[in-house]
């Protein structure tokens, strides 16, 4: 194993917009971001979340993932040493391109979320015939 696989990763907290009514900590998941000329992908870690707990939208060409972790699966017992702080997740993503709504998918298996945004088809150039009288 070499000491780049070693290295720590600082789990970065993210901020949720407006004000908060309880104190909730989020954490911005890592992603990876892939394009082709159909669609841009996204793929999002965010352990311990079930399907029922993530949330996505996209409105204003900001794309948002929120994920709610279950506190359900924690050993029972004494607490020893815990590295691993609990928390949501939350990310916020300005997509430039023009995206088809209609045709969103998302799936979420071990861990990880892949949501694929296709890219809408841009206008073709149309003719128009003019009629007479």
């Amino acid at each position: 194993m070499s000491e780049q696989e070693m290295k720590f990763q600082e789990k970065k907290t993210a901020t949720p917009d407006g004000e908060a009514t309880k104190n909730q900590l989020y954490f911005a998941p890592h992603v990876d971001i892939f394009e082709t000329e159909q669609e841009v992908t996204v793929v999002a870690d965010i352990p311990g979340v079930g399907p029922d707990g993530v949330e996505l939208s996209l409105e204003k060409n900001i794309l948002t993932i929120q994920g709610r972790r279950s506190t359900a699966g924690k050993p029972v017992g004494r607490l020893i040493l815990e590295e691993y702080e609990i928390g949501d997740y939350l990310r916020r993503f300005t997509v430039t391109e023009t995206i088809d709504q209609d045709k969103i998918e998302a799936t979420l298996a071990n861990g990880v979320l892949k949501v694929c945004l296709p890219k809408a088809v841009p206008a073709q150039p149309k003719k128009i015939e003019v009629r007479i009288g």
